[in-house]
């Protein structure tokens, strides 16, 4: 009985430090993760460009060892989930499972699974919030801006790295590096189309349309929750909390809206 006990609380430990980012065993547990992310990010960028045999096997490596840290950290998740069904098909839960599916699939010889691995940048959603704790973001138009920012990012970086892996085998010349890549998906996205650069292929000119459609609704929406916070906090004061560090409240607010500490309004 103790050591099922035992065991229980271990996992609840466990689970506990992976969604946290106040304490700092949980804050460097997930400052960890979004690092190994943006590493594996970068890993993926330099591939793109032409290196040398030598560091093209280390990049290979690379990428293998932190895919099976992602593998072991969701297998993790897994085991310290109360309702384990319910955790497999959430949102994070599919992220994580698009981004180690390469891994998972490994034994099966088919090239498209490796455009899953540009989906690893979404798992950054899931340590939003200890990016906007680690670089003090504590008015809520500046949160909202992070989100904003990151979210435009992100879908770039997917979308560039998705229309690479489909144009570059058949155009190399117009889709050469992420770079090249990274260009047309702000021209598609933003509607510019300047036409310099086309996908030729079926599978290019689908994610252009999607990246045209994601351009038109994504944009407009996020600037419009920027716009809508602003006029809302227009009537509003910084005041800084001293329990909690929120510095936005109404103009007439006694207590702080977050934590319920009197504020100090003299």
């Amino acid at each position: 009985m103790l050591f099922i006990i035992s065991s229980m609380l271990t996992r609840s430990q466990i689970g506990f430090y992976l969604e946290d980012i106040e304490t700092p065993i949980g804050r460097t547990v997930n400052l960890t993760l979004t690092g190994l992310i943006l590493l594996s990010s970068a890993s993926f960028i330099a591939e793109t460009y032409p290196l040398s045999e030598a560091v093209l096997i280390k990049l290979q490596t690379l990428d293998t060892a932190l895919l099976v840290v992602f593998v072991v950290e969701y297998l993790v998740r897994l085991w310290c989930a109360e309702n384990r069904f319910k955790f497999i098909f959430s949102f994070f839960s599919v992220i994580d499972l698009l981004a180690i599916l390469p891994f998972l699939l490994g034994f099966v010889n088919v090239s498209f699974i490796r455009i899953f691995r540009w989906f690893r940048i979404l798992r950054l959603i899931r340590f939003l919030e200890l990016k906007i704790s680690v670089f003090r973001i504590s008015s809520q138009d500046g949160a909202i801006f992070a989100r904003i920012l990151f979210t435009l990012l992100a879908i770039i970086f997917v979308y560039s790295g998705l229309i690479y892996q489909v144009e570059h085998p058949e155009n190399p010349a117009a889709f050469g590096t992420f770079l090249d890549a990274v260009y047309f998906s702000v021209v598609t996205m933003t509607t510019v189309g300047f036409g310099d650069v086309t996908p030729i292929s079926e599978s290019g000119r689908f994610l252009t349309i999607l990246m045209i459609l994601t351009g038109i609704a994504l944009i407009p929406w996020q600037l419009g929750d920027l716009i809508k916070q602003l006029v809302k906090t227009s009537s509003q004061l910084e005041t800084v909390c001293t329990g909690c560090g929120w510095c936005v409240h109404d103009a007439n607010a006694k207590f702080c809206k977050m934590c319920g500490t009197q504020l100090d309004n003299g």
